[in-house]
């Protein structure tokens, strides 16, 4: 199974890709589109664009897509979460593609603990981030539907 795996934001959404068979994850791009531009549409328009470059029109079979969820602390989920699995159905019904929902704590952590000693200048880290957030999202995922 191959899957994209987006960690929104509100200004910038992170995409990466994997491999459920290799367990190679890969971190993609940054898209630089606020969730709120044209109440979501902009957005959807280029997480769209993006599935048909890595994987065409329509999508070949076996290709899911993997939404971070942002839940608190507690497990609970909180007003930011219930946008986002609002925001998942609508890039399902988009796209035809099965969302899945996995746990986004701490994956932006993940990211920084990665490139904190990479000599990467501040800007190169910011643009790097929100993609290597969803690898980390995206290779948890493989990690749960593994065992």
């Amino acid at each position: 199974m191959r899957y994209l795996a987006i960690d929104l934001g509100d200004k910038r959404t992170g995409l990466a890709a994997g491999d459920s068979t290799t367990r190679i994850v890969t971190p993609l791009e940054v898209i630089e589109v606020p969730l709120a531009a044209r109440a979501g549409e902009a957005l959807l328009d280029a997480i769209a664009r993006m599935i048909v470059e890595q994987w065409g029109e329509p999508p070949a079979s076996g290709s899911e897509l993997v939404v971070g969820l942002p839940l608190n602390m507690d497990e609970t989920e909180g007003p930011r979460a219930k946008l986002v699995r609002t925001f998942g159905a609508r890039i399902e019904a988009r796209t035809g593609l099965k969302v899945h929902y996995q746990d986004e704590r701490l994956s932006s952590a993940a990211a920084d603990w990665l490139m904190a000693r990479t000599g990467m200048t501040r800007g190169q880290k910011k643009a790097k981030r929100d993609a290597l957030a969803a690898a980390a999202i995206l290779a948890d995922y493989l990690k749960s539907v593994a065992s």
